[in-house]
């Protein structure tokens, strides 16, 4: 028996963080709408600042796994704050885990902005800091190019 996907945008956006979680990079990419728009604002030259279509979401993410091994998304650090837009939410979260090749340990806050449509992701401008795993490990920062 399927589990049904939550609809609410704060319900779906955790429902995501289970999958990456459990390293269901598949699953995670099935709750993206066929032209949804990944985008990185402070993402450095030479990285992609923006992924077009479910297909290019899932190409980047697709490798996710093997360079980092996410452990939690810690609920006291995981703020889902509502907008004036309800198909639209702003996400305070910290991940945490380690970077696979060297086995350090990875820690990143992020502030995702976050829009559903019929119970699937079409937009989401990920603001995190990719320069900290540049600082940290040159192999983790392969993985998120």
């Amino acid at each position: 028996m399927s589990v049904p996907v939550p609809a609410s945008p704060a319900d779906l956006y955790r429902h995501g963080l289970r999958l990456l979680l459990d390293k269901d990079i598949p699953g995670w990419v099935g709750l993206w709408a066929e032209g949804g728009v990944m985008e990185f604002p402070f993402a450095p030259p030479g990285w992609p600042r923006r992924l077009e279509g479910r297909e290019a979401v899932a190409a980047y993410m697709r490798p996710y796994p093997e360079h980092i091994d996410l452990h939690d998304f810690p609920e006291a650090d995981l703020r889902i704050h509502e907008t004036a837009d309800p198909r639209t939410i702003v996400a305070e979260m910290r991940g945490v885990g380690r970077l696979v090749g060297p086995g350090r340990p990875f820690d990143m806050t992020y502030i995702a902005v976050v829009t559903v449509e019929d119970g699937k992701f079409t937009s989401y401008r990920d603001y995190w800091n990719p320069l900290a795993v540049l600082e940290t490990d040159t192999d983790g920062a392969e993985a998120l190019r």
